[in-house]
C-alpha cells in the first residue's frame, strides 16, 4: 500500500477522526479522566504533558517517570507521563491508546502479560491501535522523505 500511495488514503478512512487536546492542561484533564474511569486504585498523576524532546527517532513515543523529592522527613515521588508532541496532530484513537499505554505503567511497570490484559482493559482495540500507530508513523517517515 506504500508503495502504491494508498496508505495515507487507507489509514484517513480508517481513522478519520481528529482531537482537541492540543494543550497540556487539556491532555492532563484527558489522563486523568481515563485513569478515573479505569484505574481508581493507582497512584495519583501530578502532570500530564506533551514533550517536544519524545520522538521516534528516540523510540520514545511516551514516557512515565517517579520523580522522588525529600520534603521535611518524608520521601515524595510525583508521577509524571509526557506524550510526544506529535500526538496533538494524530487521530483521536493514537492519542488514546499511547495515553492508555502509559496510564497502565502506573500499575504494570514491565511489558509483560498483565501490562497488556491492563492496556486491553482500558481500550480493547489496543493491539490493533498499537499495530496501525506503527503504519502510521511509516508513513509519515514515507512522506518526509518522499518531500526531501
Amino acid at each position: 500500500m506504500l508503495l502504491e500511495d494508498k496508505l495515507g488514503h487507507y489509514l484517513q478512512k480508517k481513522y478519520p477522526e481528529s482531537h482537541t487536546v492540543q494543550n497540556n492542561k487539556a491532555l492532563y484533564d484527558y489522563a486523568v479522566e481515563l485513569k478515573q474511569n479505569y484505574l481508581k486504585n493507582a497512584a495519583p498523576i501530578d502532570k500530564v504533558i506533551y514533550d517536544n524532546h519524545l520522538t521516534v527517532d528516540h523510540h520514545a513515543l511516551g514516557l512515565n517517570t517517579a520523580i522522588s523529592r525529600v520534603q521535611g522527613g518524608k520521601l515524595k515521588a510525583k508521577k509524571e507521563i509526557r506524550i510526544a508532541a506529535l500526538f496533538k496532530n494524530t487521530p483521536a484513537a493514537f492519542l488514546r491508546m499511547i495515553v492508555v499505554h502509559e496510564l497502565a505503567h502506573l500499575k504494570e511497570r514491565d511489558h509483560n502479560k498483565a501490562f497488556y490484559q491492563l492496556c486491553e482493559y482500558m481500550e480493547p482495540n489496543y493491539h490493533q491501535l498499537e499495530f496501525d500507530l506503527r503504519v502510521y508513523l511509516t508513513y509519515q517517515q514515507a512522506q518526509k522523505a518522499k518531500n526531501l
